[in-house]
């Protein structure tokens, strides 16, 4: 059956129903072939949080965590409330609305101003929520910032995010206006497209926005690391140094990137405390992510699954009930962002557990690269426990922890794989 609307013309929600469970079957079964979810067969590591950490050190991990995650988990669930309220009721459209009317009102301006908005409106109402958990974060001795440096990165993380959004909003509001039929299958393919185009990008118009970079000062330490991605059969033009020092005490380092893009970047608090051999490892487990091609690999999952969630889409909003409820007429409206909107956040969560899963197992593929690298477990285990302890990391996730935020495998869990690492390599 066929519907008319005032954006064009409905179909019913089978071809891209099917289409989009297709392609998420596809983003599933091509993360299980390529992700190593038994990096190390065989080997059965032994997880013991007290063997490598005080109970005092237990203590105070778990006191961080309980003083941050009420804050950090009410702001979540605030968020996705706020966006299901605006988008499943007329509220967000007239928002959407109302903000492009000193502007002549055009769809275009509703598209671009109503996500900013709309982002604007779900980041004042768990701003309190978010405030809260830099006081935590500051009383921990974590964070550096000063309350106006604070909110001046809580507006850049806005107009980022809100940025990106409206791109791809405008791009599926555009396509269903100009083919009401079939938008949902171009507008797969262009949402799939700029994310590829956008982690591409990333490195060099978004990391800028929030960190100085500088390159690795010349000396026997850069020259070492350059030496272990040659050795590595990685090309790297240079290693870069974050200024994290001016938000965070937190030690890390990460790639990004890919082809002409790709950067390893280390946080300038890392190079102040680690030591050389600690650097090192922390290098080669960039490397690691470098020549698997994580970021790609990650990339192209996260395209393969955004086309199938924007067919879904185009079954959900075959649905006219919905979009009444919403204050839109259909997809080619430009009040429909508030919709789409809460969609995508309620996509996102469901989707985090598997994407947190994905991670962690990637993340356990570099630590493994890391060692068969440098053959250095012990100084592999101290660092580990060095920077756990720095960074009040997580020693023992809870399912709910892990389903939600645990992007990488606890410390003890790192610890447990380099000495089963160590155990294969001694009985060889």
């Amino acid at each position: 059956m066929t519907t008319s609307t005032a954006s064009g013309t409905r179909r019913g929600p089978g071809l891209p129903a099917v289409l989009g469970a297709g392609l998420l079957l596809a983003t599933v079964a091509a993360a299980l072939a390529l992700v190593p979810f038994d990096v190390l067969p065989g080997a059965r590591p032994v997880v013991d949080v007290l063997r490598d950490f005080t109970p005092a050190q237990v203590a105070r991990e778990e006191a961080f965590h309980r003083a941050l995650r009420p804050p950090a988990y009410a702001s979540l669930v605030l968020a996705a409330a706020t966006a299901l309220l605006l988008g499943l009721t007329p509220a967000g459209a007239r928002v959407v609305r109302a903000v492009a009317r000193p502007v002549g009102g055009g769809w275009v301006a509703q598209v671009l101003l109503g996500t900013l908005a709309l982002g604007a409106v779900g980041r004042l109402v768990v701003l309190p929520l978010d405030a809260r958990s830099e006081q935590v974060l500051r009383a921990y001795g974590l964070s550096t910032q000063r309350w106006p440096d604070w909110l001046l990165d809580v507006l850049k993380s806005l107009l980022v995010t809100a940025g990106m959004s409206a791109v791809l909003l405008l791009a599926v509001v555009a396509l269903a206006r100009r083919a009401p039929r079939t938008w949902w299958a171009w507008g797969a393919a262009a949402v799939a497209l700029l994310v590829v185009l956008g982690s591409y990008v990333y490195p060099v118009l978004v990391e800028p926005v929030f960190h100085s970079f500088r390159p690795l000062p010349a000396g026997e330490l850069r020259d070492d690391l350059l030496r272990l991605a040659a050795g590595d059969g990685v090309p790297v033009q240079d290693v870069l140094v974050a200024d994290a020092s001016r938000r965070t005490t937190s030690l890390n380092a990460y790639v990004s990137g890919f082809g002409s893009t790709r950067r390893i970047v280390l946080y300038d608090t890392l190079l102040a405390s680690a030591t050389p051999a600690e650097v090192r490892l922390v290098v080669a487990h960039e490397l690691g992510h470098a020549q698997e091609d994580d970021v790609l690999l990650g990339t192209l999952l996260g395209a393969l699954g955004a086309a199938g969630a924007v067919c879904l889409l185009g079954a959900v909003l075959a649905r006219p009930g919905l979009l009444r409820r919403s204050g839109a007429d259909g997809p080619g409206d430009p009040r429909v962002v508030a919709l789409l909107l809460a969609l995508a956040a309620g996509g996102t969560l469901l989707a985090t557990p598997a994407v947190d899963l994905v991670s962690r197992r990637i993340e356990a593929r570099a630590d493994l690269h890391s060692l068969r690298l440098t053959g250095d477990v012990a100084t592999f285990v101290a660092s580990e426990q060095r920077l756990a302890v720095r960074n009040l990391s997580d020693l023992d996730p809870g399912p709910l922890v892990r389903a939600l935020s645990a992007t990488h495998p606890s410390p003890p869990e790192r610890i447990a794989l380099a000495r089963a690492y160590a155990q294969q390599e001694a009985a060889r």
